[in-house]
C-alpha cells in the first residue's frame, strides 16, 4: 500500500507543481486577481495533502485499514476540491459554461479532506 500512496503523491505533487507554474506565469494575463487567489487556493490544498499523503505511507506500515481510507479521502478530495477550483478558474478562461453541480463539487472535496483527516486520527487513536 505504501509504494501506491508514494506513487499517487508523486504524480499529484508533481501535478501541483506543474499548475503552480501554470497560474504563476500562464494565467496571470489571462484572469484577474480573485481567479488568480482561487487557483492559488488549488495548488495550495493539493501540496497539503500530497505531503499528508506522503506521511501517509510512512505511517501505513502500522495501521493499513483506517490509513487506507484516509488514502482514499485525500486523493479523492484533491480531485473534488482542487480540481474543481481549477475547472471554475479555466472554465471562464476559456468561455465555457460550466453546469451548476461544479459549485457543489468543492465543498464535497473539503467534506472528503476533513473525514480523510478523521481517519488519520482515527488510525492513530487505534495504535496503541
Amino acid at each position: 500500500m505504501n509504494r501506491q500512496i508514494v506513487i499517487t503523491a508523486s504524480l499529484l505533487g508533481m501535478l501541483a507543481v506543474i499548475a503552480g507554474a501554470f497560474g504563476a506565469h500562464g494565467l496571470k494575463t489571462l484572469v484577474n486577481s480573485d481567479q488568480l487567489e482561487v487557483w492559488h487556493t488549488a495548488v495550495q490544498y493539493q501540496f497539503y495533502h500530497v505531503f499528508a499523503l506522503l506521511f501517509l505511507s510512512v505511517y501505513a506500515q502500522r495501521n493499513t485499514g483506517l490509513v487506507k481510507s484516509s488514502f482514499y479521502l485525500f486523493v479523492f478530495g484533491i480531485l473534488f476540491f482542487s480540481g474543481s477550483l481549477y475547472l471554475f478558474v479555466l472554465a471562464d478562461v476559456i468561455k465555457w459554461h460550466l453546469p451548476a453541480i461544479i459549485g457543489v463539487i468543492t465543498p464535497v472535496g473539503g467534506l472528503l479532506f476533513i473525514l480523510g483527516w478523521l481517519m488519520l486520527a482515527l488510525a492513530a487513536i487505534r495504535n496503541k
